[in-house]
């Protein structure tokens, strides 16, 4: 087994230890750095970047030849760490002799540990594991007491008091969501941090949250399976892919191997729409973009992405983006034809 250790007080520390311990290239853009490794040991990304409020992200998209332990020292802090996985699994436990806690692809977890208690992570060989780290605290702030890191403690800690705390939420795909669009930004610069910072905090509530409704809700809330789950997110994946094929929901049942009703289920509970609102909604996201960054005239874009009837279209656009698709592309271009 591997053994990585890692200090918690500065993203530029982490990253130049990991780098120490598994190789690779580190490349910087303002104040985030990304570690690209490609070698017989460890193949993929880990990016990263400190902001306002004490916040920081570790996020890893990595897989790895051997077994191995990741060892998050706490030596000036005891931060509050909220996690993700996109995909594969984790396993965590508190210092080496504690009990080992897996969470699972698409499940979130939130750990923080008494002062200079260390957090050990575990990763399997072989198998590819992305997860997301958001970092609370990674500073003292005690005569701060409106700080978010203060806020964060007083929600999940009596008197303030930082005490081993392990949870391990319910499966959630909006996360899943949520950081698709983090990893889409291709902006440079203080734009990048900007975008990155502001859907960071919303992962951060979202989080926050899931947590609150876990304790208040039933065990039999989400009776989707795993499996289930994977099926709704391809499936998704898949309508984005091709918004202009005409979907059915028998169709769509058909390719995914679920019954109807777990289709609407899956999709009223990660896009909180229909299956037939979905497929509408990613249509008029493709419109919008093609009248960006194509030439092509409102009635080819309507008919190329699925749609009948040019006036439905411009009644759900309006609604969407306040204007009608004609003085939206006027708007793009005063000169252009918008036939």
């Amino acid at each position: 087994m591997k053994i990585v250790t890692i200090h918690t007080e500065k993203i530029q520390n982490i990253f130049e230890e990991l780098k120490s311990n598994l190789g690779g290239k580190i490349t910087f853009d303002l104040d985030e750095h990304k570690l690209e490794v490609n070698n017989s040991f460890a193949k993929g990304s880990i990016i990263g970047a400190s902001f306002n409020d004490n916040i920081s992200y570790v996020q890893f998209d990595m897989t790895f030849s051997a077994d191995v332990r990741l060892d998050i020292l706490n030596v000036m802090s005891s931060p509050v760490y909220f996690a993700y996985c996109s995909k594969g699994n984790l396993s965590h436990s508190f210092g080496l002799n504690g009990e080992e806690r897996k969470f699972k692809t698409f499940q979130t977890a939130i750990v923080t540990s008494k002062d200079k208690q260390d957090n050990v992570l575990f990763f399997e060989k072989d198998i590819k594991t992305k997860f997301t780290f958001i970092i609370v605290g990674t500073q003292v702030d005690e005569n701060n007491l409106h700080s978010l890191n203060q806020k964060v403690k007083e929600t999940f800690f009596e008197n303030n008091t930082v005490q081993d705390f392990f949870y391990v939420g319910s499966y959630n795909l909006k996360i899943a969501e949520k950081i698709e669009q983090l990893n889409a930004i291709t902006q440079t610069g203080v734009v990048r941090n900007l975008l990155k910072e502001g859907i960071l905090r919303i992962i951060l509530a979202m989080e926050i949250q899931q947590h609150t409704d876990d304790l208040n809700a039933s065990k039999d809330t989400n009776c989707l399976t795993l499996k289930e789950m994977e099926e709704i997110k391809e499936l998704s994946e898949f309508i984005k892919s091709c918004p202009e094929e005409a979907f059915t929901i028998k169709s769509l049942s058909k390719k995914s191997g679920l019954s109807p009703n777990k289709l609407q289920e899956g999709f009223k509970l990660i896009h909180n729409r229909t299956v037939n609102d979905y497929i509408t909604h990613v249509r008029v996201l493709k419109a919008e973009v093609l009248m960006r960054t194509s030439d092509l005239n409102i009635s080819e874009i309507v008919y190329c992405i699925g749609f009948t009837s040019r006036s439905y279209f411009s009644k759900i656009f309006k609604e969407k983006f306040n204007c009608s698709p004609k003085e939206y592309k006027f708007n793009l271009n005063p000169m252009a034809i918008t036939a």
